[in-house]
């Protein structure tokens, strides 16, 4: 038997363990679950103002109505009323303010869905409205920020900027994105003996789940046992906030006595919840006469939402992605975390990375323009390359920088220099309909900015019949994470995949977990996940080598077997023989990232342990008389390392992409004057469909491209950086519009591109 006869093990496109429940709707997700006799259903009675006092609340008529077991406000939770993820001052009920429209104020509990909506209608709430600030402009000139600024320097940018040949100044913004998972917020709580309380929770994050639910029920940790399985997709929008929803739940079902379901509706959950961060950039740099930057200052302000949710952590990334791939010698970076009265934005994927990353690639562009230079000869004038063109702004040396070997390999794929001439060509053909084509490249840091969360757990138990258990910190939102995990485990043990059952994640099994996030899920989990079983695997070493009477070191594990020369055992005959000789077949595992490091006053350090590279070539056409545009290609050269499963990388180059093309071109999130969310559901929120996905789609992966960093297996991250490369739609669509005048004028076009604003880009660039 050969070794390709494994049927497991990693570098290898092994298909997603639960693919065929997706397809055939035998998933089983938490509204899925058989309701328990008592389930209770609930539905939130909401803030219509975005900023009022509370001056009272008269629960006696929802109460009255039959089937309504309990109705909840602030007074009635039994422990802390907050769940603030950093600071504190972030409750699940609105207590004396509420700060946004749709900020729960009271929650219902009933019989059904339908009775808990009914009652939860009839809560009387008096309020004193309160004068809202609603827009960054207005927060930047009023100072309201939910933290102080943080501050990034390097070098002399004044200076710099003041001795520079040429100069330019401009200002831009980039919109909000809604999650939009396909299964929304949801958490069922059921009560147990002794206080405890188990919650099952669409989560990315389990601990901080467990950790919340505990502070507001007023009990220990070890109190609280919070499950997933699967979550219907999340993308960042679960990492915090299904901590609100679970605490709910718990609370109602700690008041009622009896199970508690919340799921919110997909109307709520869009306005209840929060997004990703729409920003406003200020930018000033200064360049010499082949559009080398020797300075560059940037004000970044963030809408936070009325909390801080995890909005410093954003801003802290996105300042650490405003040089994307390139040198900056002298660089201010200044980030403002606006409070707002509308929802409290959180984590989106990419955490910050993709709104730093617009501001730089505009301000390449806009040199571009300004000089009459090409844009690529822009950008590879101020690529990251050897000492001193590798440090950072925050003073990490790049030491791992592949980005030219990237974005030269896929202009070759791509046959990049010879679309552009036809695109040109096409355009001196046609007065209405113009094509547009761009490339961008990503560097994109791995780690979490927080350092102590740059830690995970496994356990591992190997039964007497050849089965192992796996168990992890990682949670499963459909990016294929378990699998990845498996197959670590069965290249460790040399075993089939289908011998492998990996249970929920779960806080009783493995404590103090990180969230599934910042790309780094394969990473943490697959090392933690290793050495739970290099543990096992070590004693189980020593009994085959008493066995067979040899050396350790001649013992080798492959195809589900046990070799010493040419004697061997089957690994299940080995795991009963190790049972039998009184050894120890169960293991924790643990791994914590090396060489990190970040100083949250100074803004400096190392905050990540290794960079994952990529380029898109995009190709779009738009429609000058109407705005519409549509994107013709795209060609993705994407940097994984050594993959650990190609077939679930690919699926999140090609997911990350697209949802990333629908940020850059039509999610565009829209409050009124009086702070009300218009754009909630897929009858206003559009996100991009089959038809949008373009027609000609290449997906590369970088070969022969280990990760030089001991990452697992050499592998690297891939959930994130994906979403940056449809940065290279948007900056096709300038290129389109930028082409009526032959390239001589910035273009004005903030993402996203929608059709109204391609419009009037257009009739400004056509303008005299």
């Amino acid at each position: 038997m050969t070794a390709s006869a494994l049927k497991g093990g990693v570098h290898r496109a092994w298909r997603h363990d639960s693919a065929e429940k997706h397809v055939t709707g035998r998933a089983v997700y938490i509204d899925d679950m058989p309701a328990v006799p008592g389930t209770q259903e609930i539905w939130l009675a909401t803030s219509p103002h975005p900023h009022a006092r509370i001056l009272s609340i008269d629960r006696a008529a929802a109460r009255a109505v039959p089937g309504v077991s309990a109705v909840v406000t602030a007074a009635d939770i039994p422990g802390v009323n907050d769940v603030a993820p950093i600071f504190s001052g972030e409750p699940i009920l609105a207590d004396g303010v509420a700060e946004y429209v749709g900020h729960p104020v009271a929650a219902v509990a009933a019989s059904d869905r339908d009775t808990a909506r009914r009652a939860a209608a009839l809560v009387e709430v008096e309020y004193e409205v309160l004068e809202p600030i609603l827009s960054i402009e207005d927060a930047l000139e009023r100072e309201s920020y939910v933290a102080r600024p943080q501050v990034m320097k390097r070098g002399d940018a004044a200076a710099a900027i003041a001795a520079a040949p040429h100069r330019v100044a401009g200002e831009a913004g980039c919109g909000g994105q809604d999650h939009f998972y396909l299964e929304g917020q949801v958490a069922l709580a059921v009560p147990r003996e002794d206080s405890d309380m188990l919650v099952y929770s669409s989560t990315q994050h389990p601990t901080e789940v467990q950790h919340g639910v505990a502070h507001t029920l007023g009990v220990p940790a070890n109190a609280v046992t919070v499950e997933v399985r699967r979550m219907g997709g999340a993308f960042g929008g679960k990492e915090s906030q299904a901590t609100i929803v679970a605490a709910i739940a718990a609370v109602l079902a700690r008041v009622s006595g009896r199970p508690a379901k919340l799921r919110l509706a997909r109307d709520d959950d869009m306005i209840v919840t929060g997004k990703r961060h729409d920003f406003l950039f200020r930018y000033e740099v200064g360049f010499d006469d082949t559009g080398r930057i020797a300075g560059l200052d940037i004000l970044f302000a963030a809408r936070a939402g009325n909390v801080a949710d995890l909005s410093t952590s954003v801003m802290g990334r996105a300042l650490c992605h405003a040089d994307n791939c390139y040198d900056i010698p002298n660089a201010h970076f200044r980030g403002y975390c606006c409070k707002t009265n509308t929802v409290s934005n959180t984590a989106f994927r990419g955490f910050g990375g993709p709104q730093g990353m617009v501001v730089i690639e505009l301000a390449i562009e806009h040199i571009a323009r300004t000089l009459g230079l090409d844009v690529e000869a822009v950008r590879r004038a101020n690529y990251y390359g050897d000492a001193p063109k590798n440090v950072t702004p925050y003073g990490q040396v790049v030491d791992d920088n592949i980005v030219e070997e990237v974005v030269d390999g896929i202009s070759e794929k791509a046959d990049y220099e010879a679309r552009r001439r036809e695109v040109a060509a096409f355009n001196e053909s046609s007065p209405v309909i113009k094509k547009g084509i761009a490339m961008v490249p990503i560097k994109f840091g791995i780690s979490f900015n927080v350092k102590s969360l740059n830690q995970a757990g496994a356990l591992v138990h190997v039964y007497t019949d050849g089965s192992v258990h796996l168990n992890h910190g990682g949670t499963e939102m459909g990016q294929g994470l378990y699998v990845k995990i498996a197959q670590v485990v069965s290249e460790a043990f040399q075993i089939d995949l289908d011998r492998i059952r990996v249970s929920p994640a779960s806080t009783d099994k493995v404590p103090n977990t990180s969230a599934t996030a910042a790309s780094s899920g394969s990473d943490l989990n697959g090392m933690a996940a290793l050495d739970a079983a290099n543990r096992i695997k070590e004693r189980m070493t020593g009994v085959a080598a008493e066995h067979f009477g040899v050396a350790p070191g001649e013992i080798r594990f492959a195809d589900n077997r046990i070799y010493a020369g040419n004697q061997s055992l089957a690994f299940d005959e080995l795991a009963k023989l190790s049972w039998a000789e009184r050894v120890s077949l169960s293991a924790t595992g643990f791994y914590r990232t090396p060489d990190i490091h970040w100083d949250p006053e100074t803004m400096q350090g190392r905050p990540f342990f290794y960079y994952a590279y990529g380029a898109c070539i995009a190709e779009v056409a738009i429609d000058t008389l109407t705005g519409e545009n549509r994107v013709l290609r795209a060609d993705i050269l994407e940097d994984c390392g050594t993959s650990l499963n190609p077939a679930i990388d690919l699926g999140q180059i090609e997911g990350g992409f697209v949802q990333g093309m629908g940020w850059v071109t039509m999610e565009e999130l829209w409050w009124d004057g009086e702070g009300r969310l218009r754009t909630h559901g897929p009858s206003t929120y559009k996100i991009p469909g089959s038809r949008d996905v373009p027609p000609v789609f290449n997906v590369h992966i970088l070969e022969d491209s280990p990760n030089p960093h001991p990452t697992i297996f050499r592998s690297k991250a891939v959930g994130e950086p994906p979403l940056m490369l449809a940065l290279s739609v948007w900056l096709a669509i300038r290129d389109a519009v930028s082409g009526l005048a032959r390239h001589r004028r910035f273009v004005r076009l903030d993402p996203p591109a929608t059709p109204e604003r391609v419009l009037a880009a257009v009739e400004e660039v056509r303008a005299p």
